[in-house]
């Protein structure tokens, strides 16, 4: 159980509004001032880049700063060709997965903002049989916007480039699981967002600054993270985002590792990851009765926690995970408790870190 009352009613329609509204990458803006609006109460001041990462600031005239971060953007598709008959070929941006396309419901954005709805369409089951029998690939799916000619599409105002979302909203499966699309990572900006709360509702004053970072274009090779590290020059970066739970179906757990939804934030064992700080977060867990597990990244964590890493001369930096069921689909399910144990964990480790200790490892 948590120390704080975390997931009040006004987090949690905070949380279902900000996962409920699409931010794919490259078009995160929207999301991004929603999250602003609502921490805007918890920080001093915010710093933005030319590409829609924000960045909320406590203590911003401190010389020793602290990053807590997530990052913004959701997988989608871009329309690539249309076809004479008015069909919609698609492309990749981020990793979208092209085998739960089909018989997906679509939101196709404009460039006047507009939103057209489609659907990915496939051949009934009755066609299928002996030899036609095909599976999902990237070249075979397609989206019907219910038009017979590439002009009718066109009238739409879709061309070439418009970016395609899925409109599945948020729900709470059995009481205590957080279902939706884009949980990663948009769950990860709700909780360093929550962290700041804490911090203000508890009037905690911290001896550094805090950069609570929301970052952009995270699932095309973490992209908004480098820009902005270079930008705050922290000292510390402490990253939150998902994993996988291995103990669902079909995972090895051999190669995958074991962590399951429900057990507890996931600390983050990689060379990017600095073995000081997560000694720091995991004897702040054992403090504070936070349970927790352990993952290892073979060479690099996949998160914004190498981009950290390896910025600015090194940045040591260290991440803690959500267990996620079903990534880059549109079920995307996390555990309440686990939700509540990141936050509760991120915060005591604030609490618990000290500016005047050093990270070198020769010292």
């Amino acid at each position: 159980m948590a120390k704080n009352k975390i997931l009040t009613k006004e987090a949690m329609a905070f949380l279902e509004a900000y996962l409920n509204n699409p931010s794919p990458t490259g078009y995160e803006v929207q999301g991004q001032k929603l999250w602003m609006d609502y921490l805007k109460p918890y920080v001093d001041t915010f710093i933005t880049d030319s590409y829609g990462t924000a960045v909320g600031v406590i203590n911003p005239d401190a010389d020793f700063k602290v990053v807590i971060e997530g990052h913004a953007d959701e997988i989608s598709w871009y329309v690539n060709y249309i076809t004479d008959d008015g069909f919609i070929y698609v492309i990749r941006n981020g990793g979208s997965d092209h085998q739960i396309a089909p018989s997906k419901r679509v939101n196709i954005h404009t460039r006047k903002g507009e939103i057209i709805k489609g659907v990915f369409g496939w051949p009934a089951i009755h066609t299928r049989k002996g030899a036609n029998e095909k599976a999902p690939k990237l070249d075979n799916i397609f989206i019907d916007v219910g038009c017979r000619s590439k002009e009718e599409v066109h009238k739409l105002g879709i061309h070439v480039g418009c970016v395609v979302t899925y409109p599945d909203k948020f729900m709470v499966l059995n009481k205590n699981h957080f279902v939706c699309r884009a949980i990663d990572n948009r769950m990860g900006g709700f909780m360093i967002a929550q962290v700041a709360r804490l911090l203000k509702e508890n009037n905690k004053k911290l001896p550094f600054g805090l950069y609570i970072t929301n970052s952009v274009q995270e699932e095309i090779g973490l992209r908004g993270a480098q820009m902005i590290t270079e930008t705050i020059k922290p000292n510390v970066a402490i990253i939150t985002d998902v994993c996988h739970d291995t103990t669902t179906p079909m995972i090895d757990k051999k190669t995958q590792g074991e962590t399951k939804s429900g057990e507890g934030p996931v600390i983050g064992y990689a060379p990017a990851v600095h073995n000081r700080l997560r000694n720091l977060i995991e004897d702040t867990a054992e403090k504070n009765n936070i349970k927790i597990q352990r993952n290892a990244s073979s060479r690099a964590t996949g998160t914004d926690t190498d981009a950290f890493a390896y910025s600015n001369g090194g940045v040591p930096s260290a991440l803690i995970s959500l267990a996620l069921r079903y990534m880059h689909t549109t079920v995307e399910m996390v555990h309440k408790d686990d939700v509540e144990g990141v936050i509760e964990l991120i915060y005591e480790t604030l609490l618990n870190l000290d500016p005047n200790r050093s990270f070198n490892y020769f010292e």
